[in-house]
């Protein structure tokens, strides 16, 4: 039994001086990029929000940070150089953001600081400088290849000289337009969504907990988390949003008010500074048969309009569409991929009622006006505009002109960039932790030390 005794009691003196050690050396200098340093801690902070933002683990990633941050480290010392300057307001939005979308992942505030280990104001200092420095580098980088562009005869150069075996097949693409409606509902058919938020409003004031009922009446994506928003900025919500948040002291509940997404309440948790920490309960607008007859007629009209040809498409979607996406381009639809924001669609990369909708037309030919329900639940009507269909192809200069250009001015972009680190390389002092030195993407640094 004694044996047993000095024997747990030895393992547990053994684990707590390993865990000693590993605390000890938590801050070691894993490189030296000229005179600035970067840390196992900067490592590891780039890791964990890796994981928080759902990654599974790969230690593999650790080296590939390293290199970003080797890469950085080099464009911000030479940002200081060049006087490139980064303003307190762009590293608060950035920061914002990014903990916007990790407490989105990780499923709220509360897990992303149990997993984090910490409050998001101290992640938030902890970062600041990484993001300063991440920022200034982003800056140098478009410095450096900011004046970069291809000629056509470069296009075409560059065309010539891939190999013509593996150019890109590219399939069915279109270019589309959209009329979309939402019904609008009168004063009198609010009224029912209305009573129902202040019925739940009620429910908080008379002693439900606010984030249980959160849980089983909001209508908001935060209802699984309380309804709670985190910290936000006064634009990062729709004004009437942010009037009533940043109004009121911490707290304190606000009245039901009204925002285009339907009826909330909130409540204010904490204010810091230009932030406040709120949560809401949100009940959501529904169309009524009524509202949907009322807007199915105004689209009929104006469909009709369209293709008797007595109102320009272009025009009609721009006084009349509701979709803030496309309402300011004439109607049409642009490729959200890649950076040409081209108007040509590969049909693969189509919703699905609106490739059932334009499959059957031909150029210049429109859908009937239909009900569809949007990406955040919302149902409305829409009609679509088939302007050109471009069949199944092999790249070629004439049908994929833009495309190939794209390509050609990003492979210049990166033969300048290569053509630049190379030179900083040569000409900085770099030194890798021995441990990191068998990294693959670590390689080029090392042999330039």
């Amino acid at each position: 039994m004694k044996k047993n005794i000095y024997t747990l009691l030895l393992l547990v003196f053994v684990t707590a001086q390993t865990v000693f050690a590993q605390k000890q050396v938590i801050d070691r200098v894993v490189a030296t990029v000229g005179s600035g340093i970067i840390l196992q801690s900067d490592v590891d902070m780039q890791y964990a929000q890796y994981l928080s933002s759902g990654n599974k683990a790969n230690e593999n990633f650790k080296c590939e940070m390293l290199q970003q941050l080797l890469t950085q480290k080099l464009l911000s010392q030479q940002a200081v150089i060049d006087s490139i300057e980064v303003g307190e307001t762009e590293v608060d939005d950035n920061l914002n953001s990014r903990l916007r979308y990790m407490s989105q992942q990780a499923g709220g505030q509360e897990r992303l600081e149990k997993f984090l280990n910490r409050s998001l104001l101290q992640y938030k200092e902890d970062m600041r400088p990484s993001i300063f420095e991440q920022l200034k580098a982003n800056k140098m980088r478009q410095n450096i290849v900011q004046k970069v562009d291809v000629t056509p005869i470069e296009v075409k150069r560059y065309f010539e000289a891939l190999n013509t075996d593996s150019l890109p097949y590219f399939n069915t693409e279109v270019e589309i337009g959209e009329i979309v409606m939402f019904p609008k509902l009168t004063v009198e058919e609010k009224a029912e969504f209305k009573t129902k938020a202040e019925g739940l409003r009620k429910q908080v004031m008379d002693g439900s907990e606010f984030g249980t009922v959160a849980r089983l009446y909001s209508e908001d994506g935060s209802a699984p988390y309380g309804g709670d928003l985190g910290f936000n900025t006064r634009d990062n919500w729709v004004k009437e949003f942010a009037a009533m948040a940043f109004k009121l002291k911490a707290g304190e509940i606000s009245p039901v008010f009204e925002t285009k997404y339907g009826f909330h309440f909130l409540q204010v948790l904490e204010r810091r500074g230009e932030e406040v920490h709120v949560r809401h309960i949100l009940i959501k607008f529904k169309p009524t048969t009524a509202s949907i007859e009322r807007t199915q007629a105004k689209m009929d009209s104006i469909y009709n309009l369209v293709t008797t040809g007595k109102l320009d498409f272009y025009h009609a979607a721009t006084t009349n569409s509701d979709s803030e996406e496309t309402k300011f381009n004439g109607g049409m639809v642009l490729n959200q991929e890649g950076e040409t924001r081209s108007t040509l669609i590969p049909v693969d990369k189509l919703e699905a009622s609106v490739f059932q909708a334009i499959d059957p037309l031909k150029s210049g030919e429109y859908s009937k006006p239909a009900q569809f329900t949007d990406r955040t639940g919302e149902v409305g009507l829409r009609f679509n505009y088939l302007k050109s269909r471009v069949a199944p192809h092999k790249a070629n200069l004439d049908e994929d002109y833009v495309k190939i250009k794209e390509a050609a001015r990003q492979d210049k972009v990166n033969r300048k960039l290569n053509t630049w680190f190379e030179s900083k390389r040569e000409s900085t002092y770099i030194d890798i932790a021995d441990d990191f030195q068998e990294c693959d993407e670590l390689k080029v640094w090392i042999s330039k030390k």
